[in-house]
């Protein structure tokens, strides 16, 4: 995989157009124009933690991403959490994106998209992304990049027709919350509307998860996290900048009246025809951002397994040498998404706090990762690959850390009081879930210890030291 294939995974993971279509609505109706912001602050917070995970993948470019990088940094019970956390997170993640592409494929055939309907255009995502990731790597890399230029010239083409044909405002708009928030502080408000920044910017990561099929991953993959940040920061300002400009009443968007701006802006820039067209973009960006994510989970399930460090390890560690992927655990990596899409025929409800845990989950593990790195410089580590930020390595390490302890706390602040108290805490309660069961199954099987692969190896140990 060379530079622009190892960049495009990590941009169709990131999705630009999947992360602004979904959360759009939310975030003008909870924070109103100004929303807009918590994309760029977003994108400065990540750009951190890829410059941290750039160091790190640099001087251990393995695959499976964060779960062999905390080993490395801290040890093996630190990494086999980190791994869990992230492992559940991905699969969550796969389902709920594969899940939100179906009702663009019911739209795009011109049926409706009842829950069945959902469902079955869901799981036929799934087994599209699974038969090209099985491919392999070099079909993995055309494909990304295919969904890399499919999506970036349609939120060029998209953005740049509605901001020249079909612009409601101007730009002091940006700067106007038009009465959402209500009365009082409008910071609340506005911590709600930046989930939407929140949520964009993680798939950078996915560029180290198959750092052993890279050719000279030092140098490259940090290259690829960086570019994944400013070309999908960028993309994702401009497709939401378009939005907010061309949306006709902000008014009705606040107050619930249009629950779906997006679909109300499109159809009236572009026509049924031209409508169907953008959906199809859509779809391609949907079905990308899918295969990207399933292709970062089974690296981890394979480097998990390499370990000895889950169930049936030998299975799950098998890896076809000719088309360079690990075809048990991209099958993990399909069926285990599907049958949380099948779930939700029994429990629309379920789906949803099942979800809930995705996004806060993959920051969860990316906040390890961080940490475990900080740690290893407070101890004496010295990056040493072909990236290294410097003197400048321990403030941008602790600022990527603040960001994401932020993020974190923003993500799983309980807002719906009038909720039943589960339904208020939801976010937090799924990831303590997971974290107990995860802390229960490795004190008492104690995985974590059936492998003396290199562990907590980053940082010079004492016998080291003193011999030098």
């Amino acid at each position: 995989m060379n530079l622009w294939g190892n960049f495009s995974l990590g941009f169709t993971y990131l999705s630009p157009v999947v992360g602004v279509y979904s959360l759009f609505a939310f975030a003008l109706g909870t924070g109103g124009p100004p929303m807009i912001w918590a994309v760029v602050l977003a994108a400065v917070g990540q750009l951190l933690v890829a410059l941290v995970f750039g160091e790190v993948v640099a001087q251990f470019p393995v695959s499976g991403g964060i779960y062999p990088w905390a080993r490395r940094l801290w040890g093996r019970r630190w990494a086999w959490m980190t791994g869990w956390v992230y492992m559940i997170a991905l699969v969550v993640t796969i389902a709920s994106v594969s899940y939100g592409a179906g009702p663009f494929v019911a739209m795009l055939l011109g049926i409706d998209p009842t829950v069945n309907i959902t469902i079955a255009c869901a799981l036929a995502v799934i087994a599209l992304a699974t038969v090209l990731n099985l491919g392999g790597t070099r079909l993995l890399a055309k494909v990304a990049f295919f969904g890399f230029a499919a999506e970036l010239a349609g939120a060029l083409v998209v953005g740049g027709w509605l901001l020249l044909a079909h612009r409601e405002h101007g730009l002091g708009v940006l700067f106007d919350s038009f009465g959402a928030g209500g009365s009082g502080s409008y910071l609340p408000a506005f911590l709600a509307s930046a989930l939407i920044g929140v949520y964009l910017y993680y798939g950078f990561e996915a560029c180290g998860d198959v750092a052993e099929e890279v050719r000279d991953p030092g140098r490259q993959i940090p290259k690829s996290m960086r570019m994944t940040i400013y070309i999908g920061g960028a993309a994702s300002f401009f497709i939401t900048l378009a939005l907010v400009l061309a949306v006709p009443d902000f008014g009705a968007v606040i107050s619930g009246a249009d629950p779906d701006p997006v679909t109300t802006v499109l159809k009236d820039a572009f026509g049924p025809v031209g409508f169907r067209l953008v959906l199809a973009v859509v779809l391609i960006s949907f079905v990308s951002c899918a295969l990207s994510l399933q292709a970062a989970a089974s690296r981890l399930i394979y480097a998990y397994a390499r370990d000895e460090m889950m169930p049936a390890s030998r299975l799950f560690a098998t890896f076809n040498t000719k088309a360079a992927v690990p075809p048990y655990a991209l099958a993990l990596a399909a069926v285990l998404p599907a049958v949380i899409i099948i779930g939700s025929k029994v429990s629309a409800d379920a789906l949803t706090k099942i979800v809930s845990f995705a996004a806060l989950g993959i920051y969860i593990g990316f906040m390890m990762v961080v940490l475990a790195a900080l740690r290893a410089r407070l101890r004496g580590w010295t990056p040493s690959g072909k990236f290294t930020l410097g003197r400048w390595g321990l403030a941008v390490n602790v600022a990527a850390l603040v960001y994401q302890v932020g993020a974190a706390l923003n993500m799983a602040w309980p807002r719906t009081p009038d909720a039943a108290w589960y339904d208020n805490y939801i976010v937090l309660l799924s990831a303590t879930i997971v974290v107990g069961v995860g802390l229960v199954y490795m004190t008492l099987l104690k995985p974590h210890l059936r492998s003396e692969a290199p562990h907590g190896d980053a940082t010079p140990r004492v016998d080291e030291v003193a011999s030098s």
